[in-house]
């Protein structure tokens, strides 16, 4: 007998909002009506709803502590590092809504900081921590931290070190779920 294949994402329940802790459906309620649906991420993590939350508010205190542009250049660098598309789709949204041109996402994504024109200075040296750190698995990336500090400062710095850190645990987590984008890439067919 042949067994169908089935995808671990497939194992794990999907939550809707109403299955979900009141206090956890209320904190995710504006993102839902942003996107205008709720994300099988967190139809699939609310199983951890105290986790859940604490994931959530680690990523808004983190994105208070750095500029937009070197959060997306993390939150991209790192999706496209872990072949994350789930979260460089919505990352890539979140850039035209913030304002950030195209050709700056497609820059981003490219992953060549050396070779990048639109991207500043400072993105490129994040970047360039970013591409080591996940490559490196954290192991010797003294010098590229060190051109973070130069260019960031340390407490941004460590505040970039953290986000590499949250993208990598939602990368992991969406790529074990396999789970594919809700919407397709603004980038696509352009």
């Amino acid at each position: 007998m042949v067994r169908p294949l089935i995808l671990m994402s497939d194992l794990i329940p999907r939550l809707s909002s109403g299955e979900m802790p009141r206090d956890l459906a209320e904190y995710l309620r504006p993102r839902v009506e942003r996107l205008g649906y709720l994300g099988e991420f967190f139809q699939c993590a609310a199983h951890q709803p105290r986790a859940l939350l604490a994931f959530m508010t680690f990523t808004e205190e983190l994105r208070k502590a750095l500029p937009e542009n070197l959060t997306e250049t993390v939150a991209l660098s790192v999706s496209n590092l872990m072949n994350n598309a789930y979260e460089r789709v919505q990352h890539e949204r979140l850039c035209l809504k913030l304002g950030l041109e195209k050709e700056w996402i497609r820059e981003v994504n490219a992953l060549s900081p050396s070779n990048a024109k639109r991207m500043t200075d400072e993105e490129r040296r994040v970047q360039s921590f970013v591409i080591a750190a996940v490559n490196r698995d954290g192991h010797d990336c003294k010098s590229e931290f060190e051109s973070v500090i130069d260019a960031v400062g340390h407490q941004r710095a460590i505040a970039v070190l953290l986000l590499i850190g949250r993208y990598m645990t939602h990368a992991l987590t969406v790529n074990c779920l396999a789970l594919r984008p809700p919407v397709v890439s603004p980038l696509e067919n352009q």
